[in-house]
Protein backbone atom coordinates (compact mmCIF):
# COMPACT_ATOMS: atom_id res chain seq x y z
CA UNK A 1 0.00 0.00 0.00
CA UNK A 2 1.29 3.56 -0.59
CA UNK A 3 2.23 5.31 1.79
CA UNK A 4 1.38 9.27 2.80
CA UNK A 5 3.34 11.18 4.08
CA UNK A 6 3.15 14.16 5.93
CA UNK A 7 -0.14 16.34 5.39
CA UNK A 8 -0.04 19.73 6.78
CA UNK A 9 -3.00 20.53 9.47
CA UNK A 10 -5.19 22.64 6.77
CA UNK A 11 -4.79 20.03 4.10
CA UNK A 12 -5.96 17.49 6.08
CA UNK A 13 -9.71 16.07 5.09
CA UNK A 14 -11.91 16.67 8.14
CA UNK A 15 -9.92 20.45 8.49
CA UNK A 16 -10.84 21.00 4.46
CA UNK A 17 -14.46 19.70 5.55
CA UNK A 18 -14.87 22.54 8.41
CA UNK A 19 -12.84 25.30 6.36
CA UNK A 20 -14.42 24.98 2.30
CA UNK A 21 -17.42 22.28 3.22
CA UNK A 22 -18.12 18.69 1.38
CA UNK A 23 -17.65 19.96 -2.09
CA UNK A 24 -14.06 21.03 -1.47
CA UNK A 25 -13.21 17.62 -1.18
CA UNK A 26 -12.13 14.55 -3.69
CA UNK A 27 -13.65 11.24 -3.33
CA UNK A 28 -10.67 9.35 -1.37
CA UNK A 29 -10.89 12.64 1.05
CA UNK A 30 -14.76 12.11 1.64
CA UNK A 31 -14.26 8.27 2.05
CA UNK A 32 -11.03 9.11 4.53
CA UNK A 33 -13.62 11.19 6.72
CA UNK A 34 -16.21 8.54 6.71
CA UNK A 35 -12.75 6.57 8.09
CA UNK A 36 -12.18 8.15 11.06
CA UNK A 37 -8.75 7.49 11.15
CA UNK A 38 -5.77 5.36 9.70
CA UNK A 39 -3.82 2.39 11.21
CA UNK A 40 -0.21 2.64 12.45
CA UNK A 41 1.30 2.12 9.36
CA UNK A 42 -1.40 4.30 6.80
CA UNK A 43 -3.43 7.10 7.23
CA UNK A 44 -7.07 7.28 6.78
CA UNK A 45 -6.15 8.83 2.95
CA UNK A 46 -4.27 5.99 2.60
CA UNK A 47 -6.99 3.39 2.98
CA UNK A 48 -9.30 5.36 1.21
CA UNK A 49 -7.32 5.69 -1.53
CA UNK A 50 -6.56 1.37 -1.03
CA UNK A 51 -10.66 1.43 -0.97
CA UNK A 52 -11.33 3.20 -4.36
CA UNK A 53 -8.21 1.44 -6.43
CA UNK A 54 -10.20 -2.06 -5.42
CA UNK A 55 -13.36 -0.84 -6.12
CA UNK A 56 -12.30 0.91 -9.14
CA UNK A 57 -13.64 4.17 -8.37
CA UNK A 58 -16.07 5.62 -6.55
CA UNK A 59 -18.61 4.99 -8.47
CA UNK A 60 -18.07 1.27 -8.56
CA UNK A 61 -17.80 1.50 -4.59
CA UNK A 62 -21.29 -0.38 -3.88
CA UNK A 63 -19.87 -2.80 -5.70
CA UNK A 64 -17.59 -4.08 -2.87
CA UNK A 65 -18.80 -5.99 -0.24
CA UNK A 66 -17.90 -6.99 3.53
CA UNK A 67 -15.18 -10.11 2.52
CA UNK A 68 -13.33 -7.62 0.00
CA UNK A 69 -13.47 -4.60 2.45
CA UNK A 70 -12.03 -6.44 4.83
CA UNK A 71 -9.27 -8.07 2.60
CA UNK A 72 -7.42 -4.81 3.10
CA UNK A 73 -4.53 -4.15 5.69
CA UNK A 74 -6.54 -1.67 8.45
CA UNK A 75 -9.73 -2.18 7.19
CA UNK A 76 -11.13 -4.27 9.97
CA UNK A 77 -15.24 -5.08 10.42
CA UNK A 78 -15.92 -1.53 11.64
CA UNK A 79 -14.84 0.40 9.35
CA UNK A 80 -16.38 -1.81 6.45
CA UNK A 81 -19.71 -1.88 7.78
CA UNK A 82 -19.35 1.85 7.95
CA UNK A 83 -18.56 2.35 4.48
CA UNK A 84 -21.40 -0.14 3.24
CA UNK A 85 -23.76 1.77 5.38
CA UNK A 86 -22.89 4.87 3.66
CA UNK A 87 -23.29 3.59 0.51
CA UNK A 88 -26.82 2.11 1.37
CA UNK A 89 -27.55 5.14 2.67
CA UNK A 90 -26.62 6.95 -0.14
CA UNK A 91 -28.74 4.29 -2.36
CA UNK A 92 -32.00 5.13 -0.03
CA UNK A 93 -31.29 9.21 -0.40
CA UNK A 94 -31.41 8.23 -4.58
CA UNK A 95 -34.82 5.93 -4.23
CA UNK A 96 -36.42 8.52 -2.30
CA UNK A 97 -35.49 11.22 -4.54
CA UNK A 98 -36.61 9.09 -7.33
CA UNK A 99 -40.30 8.78 -5.74
CA UNK A 100 -40.84 12.49 -5.32
CA UNK A 101 -40.68 13.70 -8.75
CA UNK A 102 -41.90 12.88 -12.77
CA UNK A 103 -38.79 10.62 -13.42
CA UNK A 104 -40.02 11.80 -17.59
CA UNK A 105 -39.59 15.04 -16.47
CA UNK A 106 -36.63 14.99 -14.27
CA UNK A 107 -35.05 11.56 -16.04
CA UNK A 108 -31.61 11.70 -14.73
CA UNK A 109 -32.97 11.81 -11.02
CA UNK A 110 -33.72 8.07 -11.81
CA UNK A 111 -31.18 7.17 -13.57
CA UNK A 112 -28.98 8.23 -10.54
CA UNK A 113 -30.76 5.84 -8.69
CA UNK A 114 -30.47 3.18 -11.21
CA UNK A 115 -26.97 3.49 -11.47
CA UNK A 116 -26.47 2.96 -7.33
CA UNK A 117 -29.31 0.02 -7.74
CA UNK A 118 -27.88 -1.83 -10.56
CA UNK A 119 -24.97 -0.34 -11.74
CA UNK A 120 -22.12 -1.91 -9.75
CA UNK A 121 -23.57 -5.31 -9.48
CA UNK A 122 -20.94 -8.09 -10.87
CA UNK A 123 -23.98 -9.86 -12.90
CA UNK A 124 -26.99 -8.99 -14.94
CA UNK A 125 -30.52 -8.27 -13.63
CA UNK A 126 -33.09 -6.63 -15.58
CA UNK A 127 -35.58 -5.12 -13.03
CA UNK A 128 -39.09 -3.21 -13.84
CA UNK A 129 -39.84 -0.10 -12.15
CA UNK A 130 -43.45 0.47 -11.31
CA UNK A 131 -45.02 3.98 -12.07
CA UNK A 132 -47.96 6.10 -10.87
CA UNK A 133 -50.38 8.14 -12.92
CA UNK A 134 -48.11 11.32 -12.18
CA UNK A 135 -44.78 9.28 -13.09
CA UNK A 136 -43.82 8.64 -9.46
CA UNK A 137 -41.73 5.44 -9.05
CA UNK A 138 -44.15 3.56 -6.53
CA UNK A 139 -41.80 -0.12 -6.76
CA UNK A 140 -39.76 -1.94 -8.42
CA UNK A 141 -39.00 -5.45 -8.53
CA UNK A 142 -35.83 -7.80 -10.22
CA UNK A 143 -38.09 -10.59 -12.21
CA UNK A 144 -34.63 -12.02 -13.74
CA UNK A 145 -30.82 -12.39 -13.59
CA UNK A 146 -28.76 -13.58 -16.18
CA UNK A 147 -28.15 -12.49 -19.58
CA UNK A 148 -31.03 -10.92 -21.19
CA UNK A 149 -32.55 -13.13 -23.90
CA UNK A 150 -35.68 -14.31 -25.09
CA UNK A 151 -36.15 -17.42 -23.10
CA UNK A 152 -36.21 -15.28 -19.76
CA UNK A 153 -38.04 -12.68 -20.11
CA UNK A 154 -41.47 -12.94 -20.16
CA UNK A 155 -43.71 -10.21 -20.37
CA UNK A 156 -47.04 -12.00 -18.59
CA UNK A 157 -44.52 -11.88 -15.87
CA UNK A 158 -43.95 -8.46 -15.87
CA UNK A 159 -47.25 -7.30 -16.37
CA UNK A 160 -48.68 -9.83 -13.92
CA UNK A 161 -45.99 -8.01 -11.03
CA UNK A 162 -47.48 -3.97 -12.95
CA UNK A 163 -50.70 -5.18 -12.38
CA UNK A 164 -50.23 -6.06 -8.62
CA UNK A 165 -49.08 -2.72 -7.31
CA UNK A 166 -51.68 -1.03 -9.72
CA UNK A 167 -48.86 0.40 -12.42
CA UNK A 168 -50.21 2.77 -14.53
CA UNK A 169 -46.86 2.72 -16.69
CA UNK A 170 -43.54 0.55 -16.35
CA UNK A 171 -40.07 1.48 -17.30
CA UNK A 172 -37.67 -1.65 -17.66
CA UNK A 173 -34.06 -1.65 -16.77
CA UNK A 174 -31.18 -4.08 -16.59
CA UNK A 175 -27.85 -3.22 -15.99
CA UNK A 176 -24.39 -4.27 -18.06
CA UNK A 177 -21.57 -5.17 -15.61
CA UNK A 178 -18.91 -4.63 -18.18
CA UNK A 179 -19.77 -0.91 -18.41
CA UNK A 180 -20.71 -0.88 -22.23
CA UNK A 181 -23.97 -0.08 -22.55
CA UNK A 182 -24.45 -0.48 -26.17
CA UNK A 183 -28.00 -2.31 -26.44
CA UNK A 184 -27.74 -5.82 -28.57
CA UNK A 185 -30.28 -7.38 -30.90
CA UNK A 186 -31.58 -9.02 -27.60
CA UNK A 187 -32.18 -5.53 -26.04
CA UNK A 188 -33.66 -4.31 -28.52
CA UNK A 189 -35.66 -7.77 -29.22
CA UNK A 190 -37.12 -7.44 -25.49
CA UNK A 191 -38.17 -3.65 -26.03
CA UNK A 192 -40.44 -4.41 -29.10
CA UNK A 193 -42.31 -7.34 -27.19
CA UNK A 194 -42.58 -5.38 -24.04
CA UNK A 195 -44.26 -2.41 -25.74
CA UNK A 196 -46.82 -4.74 -27.69
CA UNK A 197 -47.65 -6.12 -24.58
CA UNK A 198 -48.34 -2.88 -22.89
CA UNK A 199 -50.58 -1.91 -25.12
CA UNK A 200 -52.36 -4.41 -25.40
CA UNK A 201 -52.63 -4.58 -21.21
CA UNK A 202 -53.19 -0.26 -21.24
CA UNK A 203 -50.30 -0.11 -18.97
CA UNK A 204 -47.37 1.46 -21.50
CA UNK A 205 -43.91 0.24 -21.69
CA UNK A 206 -42.18 4.33 -21.13
CA UNK A 207 -38.45 3.06 -21.82
CA UNK A 208 -36.05 0.44 -21.41
CA UNK A 209 -32.95 1.48 -19.84
CA UNK A 210 -29.39 -0.20 -19.56
CA UNK A 211 -27.07 1.17 -16.83
CA UNK A 212 -23.53 0.96 -15.59
CA UNK A 213 -21.81 2.41 -12.92
CA UNK A 214 -20.83 5.35 -15.22
CA UNK A 215 -23.49 5.18 -17.59
CA UNK A 216 -26.46 4.16 -19.38
CA UNK A 217 -28.80 3.90 -22.32
CA UNK A 218 -32.37 5.06 -23.37
CA UNK A 219 -33.37 2.44 -25.81
CA UNK A 220 -36.47 4.92 -26.40
CA UNK A 221 -34.20 7.48 -27.25
CA UNK A 222 -32.60 5.44 -29.64
CA UNK A 223 -35.72 4.30 -31.46
CA UNK A 224 -36.90 7.80 -31.73
CA UNK A 225 -33.41 8.21 -33.70
CA UNK A 226 -34.34 5.37 -36.15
Amino acid sequence: MRKITHIPPEDRPREKLVTYGPGSLSPAELLAVVLGSGTSGSSALDLAAEILRLSGGVQRLAGLDLHQLTSLKGIKTAKALTILAVVELSRRMALLQSQEVDVIDQPMTLVHWLRKELGSVPQEYFMVVFLNTKNHVIGHKVLFQGGLDRSIVHPREVYREALKVSAARIIAVHNHPSGDVTPSENDHWVTEVLTQAGDTMGIPLLDHLIVSSGAYTSLKQILKKD
